[in-house]
């Protein structure tokens, strides 16, 4: 990864980094882990941890459905486990070493070889050997931490032990948040109380630092305790009676505080176990499996093997997956000390997929001698040869997707010789960010396509497989590729991307073709899944998350408060001047091809829509890369002088509101005008960013020269700067208000000339020119577009002397960033892999659930999905999301006949028949009436390959003065050949 002194590759690392931040990460670099066993569930936690990889075993058939870094030809040549996989291990991480290990390990080795090692993890190991390694790790000073994983058929677990007293730097991860104060009083305990009643999400025992108070200004930099929560808006603190009396102002924040977590070992565990609970439905369950796999344990011990009858010697990979994912993020625990450990068994358990095997055959779980005999076991012939049938697609080959893949590869999931099939799209590239937890790409993929590579790299797992890869996004525009016949012919959906509107888009598809969706996400360490099945679930557009909080626009554009207003206002400053203008420009002038013709039109009196905004863009064009620099100058003269000095101007310092408070008191910070100066490195940075910027859209060429200090300076010593004066317009205070549309603004008779007056001096002097806009690459540190957004946002923070931030968060959130941690991947796409089993074993509701978790607390939650609802038309007749009436019509079939039919088959009268926004029948309307004679294929004017309509049906209500009842859509066949 990176030693102590060598900087972190954020091109790679950015999105772990802003999982674990910094130290952590150098703190993994340094870290040594000793690993033991080469099975699948030791290779999941293999490949996201720096190792040295032991394993005594050689490769065979078995292991291709469970290790997905061994091929057909390690087992053939008869190689070692452990050889065949560490370089596949070490290409993952170019910055990490990969030691491997073959020596024999058991009760009888000497152990003091582990003391080079910070964290020992144990997979496949005795139960016995297991006791004896963890007493090794917790006598040494300091202890060495401790992991074993166990998975047995349907069954898995990890236990953790870091010693007796392991110090937790950071227990949750959340990155503290200010909150606003409303006041403060002067008493014993002191109420603090929030501004605008705003949840704080303290709780009692919790240290906050206060800061910026007024009047109170003792507290400002105290760290003081939470003594008591006394409503979700108010707390209280200690004595604050003898303090100066609150004033205003003033915000607190969360102060981490480093927890100490002890730990017994595995002996001491094994009779009085500290367990974790996930699925709060069979809250018994964890303690069972304990008891059972400890029977296991002592049968191992007693036979030198697992029965030979039931499912402990059989793997289910996406189980493996899951808990290896979440074995993964404690080991990162176990080195850093970042998050908080498990404290100390995890149990899972898939025990739902046997439920319809009760009575399906033995010989069904009798091995075969092929890939998928480990899977057998568990599950059964059959259910086996109904995955390889299995026609999937999924959406979005990014990091969940490649771990679905690798799942598909282990089960079995669209073998050609099966008829199945794998439809993947994507129609991204790959970046080198993706390379660190997208783990199917490596770095000679970078910038060829995701979905092909991605089918590559599907192939290199199972030869056997069908993938067929797509570049399509999947949205109204691709309708005619990914239609309802596209559809019908899938049998499951999954969805593995981060993109709402595509999800309900997809979501919408399923319904209407019912078909199970599998849905799931992650941020940082969370993660969540989704399962949604015809007839017996919600589907995905049946909730709809909480609106995202906007910033006001007069916040954003006076009275910024915090670091996210400022980066967001960069942010903006950079979509407006080198992507909306731009683009605007240009869109201009392909509906205006000649500029004589447009200043005739002007010069007529004619209104043309953002003529004045182009023209003004044509004159203040810079042409060389010293009118560039000026440019930026200019920029920051307006952005951190100007704009401080007007808004002073219209709210002078001693301003106060019709209630006689101060105007300018928390939130509202006034604003101090900054002087420039080119020796600042932030002056410095904005300006040539700003310029780099300005020549990237005009198309002007610069050398490295032009961008040092030594003749930016000679450039801007040139450069006039206009004497201030203000002006007299009103600043906007609203926080209701929306952003104004520039373009649609009235202009004044004067500005008209103006622009008449530029218009024919630019067609004088020059040709028109095209423009590039600059669309906001966050992952490119070449292009200036990040120093921009960090300059600007820095310095407007010093404008209104809020915290800045440093450049990693501010491309994080300038970029909407989502945190990612391959851990989290892993996990949620084993449990997406798991619930596929279920849908394609066709299992009861009882059976499925859906999951969320986060990996840095540890919390691990499973509960069934929201059952379907189902709505009452009137007496007896329900209908629900996934039900669809049919009609099978004919050539010559009326609206008379459609409305006669469905009363006939569904004994319900239509009142009104709507296809999309047209209105085909409402009975009030007028001349309506004369429409029951006319043909649905007159009034729905179909396409010619069109084979139904979707369509809207009222009905009459029971009584008279009641409203239409809704219904269900009723599907049109044009054709009563058609099958539905």
């Amino acid at each position: 990864m990176a030693t102590e002194s060598m900087e972190i590759d954020d091109s790679l690392y950015s999105r772990q980094r802003y999982v674990l931040g910094d130290n952590a990460m150098h703190q993994m670099a340094q870290s040594s882990v000793f690993l033991s066993g080469m099975g699948g569930l030791g290779i999941e936690i293999g490949r996201l941890n720096a190792v040295t990889l032991h394993d005594t075993k050689v490769c065979e058939t078995w292991d291709l459905g469970s290790n997905f870094f061994i091929r057909k030809d390690d087992v053939s040549s008869q190689k070692m486990r452990v050889e065949a996989v560490c370089s596949r291990v070490a290409e993952l991480n170019p910055y990490v070493h990969v030691d491997i290990s073959s020596s024999i390990l058991d009760n009888n080795t000497d152990l003091r070889f582990l003391q080079k090692y910070q964290c020992v993890i144990l997979t496949e190991a005795t139960i016995c050997l297991q006791k004896r390694v963890n007493d090794f790790c917790h006598s040494q000073q300091p202890p060495i931490k401790f992991l074993s994983c166990d998975a047995f058929g349907v069954c898995v677990r990890v236990f953790c032990d870091f010693g007796d007293e392991f110090v937790v730097s950071d227990p949750t991860g959340e990155e503290p948040k200010e909150i606003f104060i409303q006041n403060i009083t002067q008493s014993n305990p002191g109420v603090v109380t929030c501004m605008d009643n705003r949840p704080h999400g303290l709780q009692t025992g919790q240290s906050v630092v206060f800061r910026e108070v007024n009047g109170m200004e003792e507290l400002n930099g105290t760290v003081q305790h939470v003594s008591e929560v006394l409503s979700p808006h108010s707390f209280a603190i200690g004595d604050t009676s003898q303090l100066q009396p609150y004033a205003h102002g003033g915000f607190v924040f969360l102060m981490k505080t480093p927890k100490t977590c002890r730990f017994e070992t595995l002996e001491r565990q094994l009779s009085d176990p500290q367990v974790l609970t996930p699925d709060l439905s069979k809250p018994e369950a964890p303690l069972q499996i304990h008891a059972a796999m400890l029977a296991l344990d002592t049968f191992q011990e007693e036979h030198n093997r697992l029965p030979n009858i039931g499912t402990a010697r059989g793997t289910v990979p996406p189980l493996t997956a899951a808990v290896g994912g979440l074995a993964s993020q404690e080991v990162l625990k176990a080195i850093t000390g970042k998050f908080a450990p498990l404290q100390q068994w995890f149990y899972l358990d898939a025990m739902e997929i046997l439920r319809p095997l009760h009575s399906v055959s033995p010989e069904e779980f009798l091995p075969r001698g092929d890939r998928y005999d480990g899977l057998r076991a568990c599950i059964g012939e059959s259910l086996c040869q109904e995955l390889h049938k299995l026609r999937v697609f999924m959406v979005g080959c990014g990091a969940i997707g490649c771990e679905m893949l690798k799942n598909f590869s282990l089960l079995g999931v669209g073998l050609s010789k099966s008829s199945g099939e794998v439809c993947i799209t994507d129609p991204d590239l790959i970046e080198k960010s993706n390379l660190n937890r997208q783990f199917l790409f490596r770095p000679h993929h970078i910038q060829k396509s995701k979905s092909t590579t991605a089918a590559e790299a599907t192939y290199d797992i199972n030869p056997d497989l069908q993938v067929e890869a797509h570049l399509n996004k999947v949205c109204p525009a691709t309708e005619s590729i990914y239609n309802d016949s596209f559809f019908s012919r899938m049998n499951v959906v999954v969805t593995a991307l981060d993109n709402v509107e595509a999800r309900r888009y997809v979501d919408s598809r399923c319904v209407s073709n019912q078909r199970p969706l599998l849905d799931s996400g992650t941020m940082g360490t969370k993660g969540h899944t989704e399962i949604i099945v015809p007839n017996l679930t919600e589907s995905y557009n049946s909730h709809r998350d909480p609106p995202e909080e906007e910033i006001p626009f007069c916040t954003l554009k006076s009275f910024p408060s915090v670091i996210e207003h400022t980066i967001q206002w960069a942010r903006d400053k950079f979509e407006n001047a080198f992507v909306h203008k731009p683009s605007m420009y240009n869109s201009f002038w392909q509906n205006h091809p000649s500029p004589e013709v447009v200043l005739q039109r002007m010069k007529a009196g004619e209104s043309l829509e953002g003529s004045f905004q182009v023209i003004k863009l044509l004159n203040r064009r810079p042409s060389q890369w010293e009118q560039c620099i000026a440019v930026g100058r200019l920029k920051f003269e307006k952005y951190f002088k100007r704009k401080a000095l007007q808004l002073l101007h219209s709210f002078p310092l001693d301003t106060r509101l019709k209630d006689g408070s101060l105007f300018w008191q928390s939130p509202k910070r006034p604003p101090t005008p900054v002087e420039f100066d080119l020796k600042d490195p932030l002056h410095f940075a904005f300006v040539v960013s700003t310029a780099r910027l300005f020549a990237a859209i005009y198309n002007i060429s610069y050398s490295t020269q032009d961008l040092s200090e030594e003749v930016v300076a000679s450039i801007l010593s040139e450069v006039r700067i206009p004497e201030y004066s203000p002006l007299d317009k009103s600043v906007e205070t609203d926080e209701t208000a929306k952003k104004p549309d520039l373009i649609k603004m009235p202009v004044n008779s004067e500005e008209e000339r103006e622009a008449i007056t530029h218009l024919e001096q630019a067609i004088s002097t020059c040709e028109r020119l095209q423009m590039n806009p600059q669309q906001f690459e966050k992952d490119d540190d070449n292009n200036g577009h990040v120093d921009f957004v960090a300059s600007a946002s820095a310095l407007r923070a010093r404008v209104y002397s809020i915290e800045p931030a440093d450049r990693l968060k501010t491309k994080r959130i300038a970029g909407k960033i989502i945190p990612a941690i391959a851990t989290a991947t892993a996990a949620v796409a084993g449990l997406v892999a798991l619930e596929l089993i279920k849908v394609v074993g066709c299992q009861e509701f009882e059976s499925f659930r859906n999951c969320f978790f986060n990996l840095a607390i540890p919390v691990v939650v499973l509960t069934e999905p929201a059952k379907v609802k189902k709505t009452m038309i009137r007496s007896n007749i329900y209908f629900s999301i996934w039900d669809c009436w049919t009609i099978l019509g004919h050539e010559d079939f009326t609206l008379s006949d459609f409305m006669n039919a469905v009363r006939e088959k569904y004994g319900i009268e239509p009142t009104m028949v709507v296809h999309g926004v047209k209105m085909l029948y409402v009975p009030v309307m007028p001349g309506h009436s004369k429409r029951l004679k006319l043909t649905m294929q007159k009034l729905i004017k179909p396409s010619l390959d069109r084979r139904y309509v979707d369509l809207t049906v009222s009905f009459a209500p029971e009584a008279d003065d009641e409203d239409d009842l809704p219904g269900p859509p009723v599907r049109y066949y044009f054709s009563s050949h058609e099958t539905p």
